[in-house]
């Protein structure tokens, strides 16, 4: 069945593009239970998942930050950044190598999945995405979830194998058996990912953010 884009979404969402980057619950002060040892995992990734993050910008292919409400559903992302930044936060480093450009989504969600009760869906339907490249944190859990809930709105995954992590080896085998055996996933390395272009030109945060970054590369 052809995909049909959502016509509106009063001028909020007006990038355009087939394939969409999402980072998922790497933006955090690790302040929880278990939290050294998932921000040591995340931390073991974040160089990796910036530089996909930059040739993702490059080629006007829309960044999706996705991460846990923590604040007792008063939370905001922006208060998320400035607290993951925060000295003496855990994740204080990888916040300063993965904070969200002013062309990123980002999106706040309740549960594991970052489908579920999100706007997610919606945003990757109205920017026309098909092909969704998943990073972050943890691979057998919320990337896990995130995972399924893709496979079964038919779009095309790829995990890089080098862009997501677990707090065990065990853990990380059980996933990574789980993507390539069960939800048949691509799991190739980050840098032999092909970022296919953007469908069409699109006007908005992302695209504007790209042809700003060409600019200043040829200046």
């Amino acid at each position: 069945m052809p995909h049909v884009r959502i016509a509106s979404l009063g001028g909020s969402a007006p990038d355009s593009s087939r394939t969409a980057l999402l980072i998922l619950d790497m933006i955090s002060d690790f302040g929880f239970e278990d939290g050294a040892r998932v921000c040591r995992a995340a931390l073991s990734i974040a160089k990796r998942i910036s530089k996909l993050k930059r040739r993702a910008a490059d080629a006007g292919i829309p960044v999706i930050y996705v991460n846990d409400n923590r604040g007792r559903w008063r939370s905001d992302f922006a208060a998320l950044v400035r607290e993951s930044l925060a000295q003496g936060s855990r994740g204080s480093a990888i916040a300063r190598l993965l904070a969200p450009d002013p062309g990123s989504y980002c999106i706040l969600k309740p549960k594991h999945s970052a489908f579920y009760s999100t706007v997610l869906g919606t945003l990757l339907e109205h920017l026309g995405v098909r092909r969704l490249i998943l990073t972050g944190v943890t691979a057998e859990q919320c990337v896990l979830f995130t995972a399924n809930d893709a496979h079964v709105r038919d779009l095309d995954l790829v995990i890089p194998r080098d862009c997501v992590a677990s707090i065990s080896q065990a853990a990380a085998k059980l996933a990574s058996q789980y993507f390539r055996d069960v939800l048949s996933v691509d799991v190739t390395e980050s840098a032999r990912i092909q970022m296919a272009p953007p469908r069409k030109v699109g006007r908005g945060p992302a695209a504007r953010h790209a042809a700003r970054k060409r600019a200043a590369h040829k200046n």
